[in-house]
Formats: structure tokens, sequence, C-alpha cells
């Protein structure tokens, strides 16, 4: 029903920055609220960040505030990750998700009902 497909991760170095994007089908994006979970190596799956409907409401992960800005198009059906000033500590496979019933902006992965296959960030120190 509902397809994600995240881009832009890559290499970077330490302090450095990339925008990830989550392109999403159908038509009815603005009906999600949006998130992004990041997973390392031997770790679970951990909320990053998420985006209301409308775009309004943004909330962060404390490890990640301040750095990190999550955003979204409706019109393009994407919602992007600008991750600025990255550490080696972000180093993970980061996953979108999409939340089609939302009631509270949901922080949790057991909220969300589709997910992306992930994109790689490699942050070197």
């Amino acid at each position: 029903q509902v397809q994600l497909v995240e881009s832009g991760g890559g290499l970077v170095q330490a302090g450095g920055s990339l925008r990830l994007s989550c392109a999403a089908s159908g038509r009815t994006f603005s009906y999600y609220a949006m998130g992004w979970f990041r997973q390392a190596p031997g770790k679970e799956r951990e909320f990053v960040a998420t985006i209301s409907r409308s775009g309004g409401v943004t909330y962060y992960a404390d490890s990640v505030k301040g750095r990190f800005t999550i955003s979204r198009d409706n019109a393009k059906n994407t919602v992007y990750l600008q991750m600025n000033s990255l550490k080696p500590e972000d180093t993970a496979v980061y996953y979108c998700a999409a939340d089609l019933s939302p009631g509270a902006l949901p922080r949790s992965k057991d909220e969300y009902d589709y997910w992306g296959q992930g994109t790689q960030v490699t942050v070197s120190s």
C-alpha cells in the first residue's frame, strides 16, 4: 500500500553533512506522520526524528537535537533528514517510516506501519 525509498546516505567525515530523502508512493502522503529511525550494528532500531502530517510539529531524539532537521514536502511525497555536524556515533542504517493513523506524534517504532529498506550512513573520525 505504501512504499518508502530512502536515498542520500554515504560516507562522510566527522563534522560533515548529509541530507537523506525518503520518497513515498501514493496520493495520501499528507495523511501520514513520518519518522526517521536508525540502527547501528548490534543495536536495536532507535528513534531519530518525527514530523506531523502537515509538517508543523517535529520532535527529535536528544542525541541529534540541534544537529538534525526533519522536514517534508507533501507536494513531492518526500520527507527529508538534514544531518549536520555528523559524529562517528551517527553511523547507522537510517530508515524512513510512515504512521498512517497518528494520534500523538509517534516516537516508537511500534507505532509505524510502513518502512523503507534503509540507507547506510557512515561517519569517519
